[in-house]
């Protein structure tokens, strides 16, 4: 059985940082890119940032480009998402994905809330 575990959301104040943390199961980690997603209440889920497993490159959304890293540690088959300086309108429930040639998967969600 997949499952896609997140953790490390919380409240932060604006300009703060976190560090969400997505934890694999039951897969091949390193066969998986690995992203983040996010979405906030009313809109729809976009993409934040991915790793790719297949030559280690990164990609980011513009909006958090400069303010987000994502990195991944094989040996604990875990992807962290970095996330500093935030905004208010960085405020959303996270989303770990996990997707192959074959098939994909996603975590439960981990809530990120910004205050002012």
């Amino acid at each position: 059985q997949v499952q896609l575990v997140e953790s490390g959301g919380g409240l932060v104040q604006a300009g703060g940082s976190l560090r969400l943390s997505c934890t694999a199961s039951g897969l091949t980690f390193n066969q998986y890119t690995i992203a983040w997603f996010r979405q906030a209440p009313g809109k729809e889920r976009f993409f934040v940032a991915s790793h790719v497993h297949k030559d280690g490159s990164t990609y980011y959304a513009d909006s958090v480009k400069g303010r987000f890293t994502i990195s991944r540690d094989i040996a604990k088959n875990t992807v962290y998402l970095q996330m500093n300086n935030l905004k208010l309108e960085d405020a959303a429930v996270y989303y770990c994905n996990a997707i192959s040639d074959k098939d994909q998967y996603w975590g439960q969600g981990t809530q990120v809330t910004v205050s002012s």
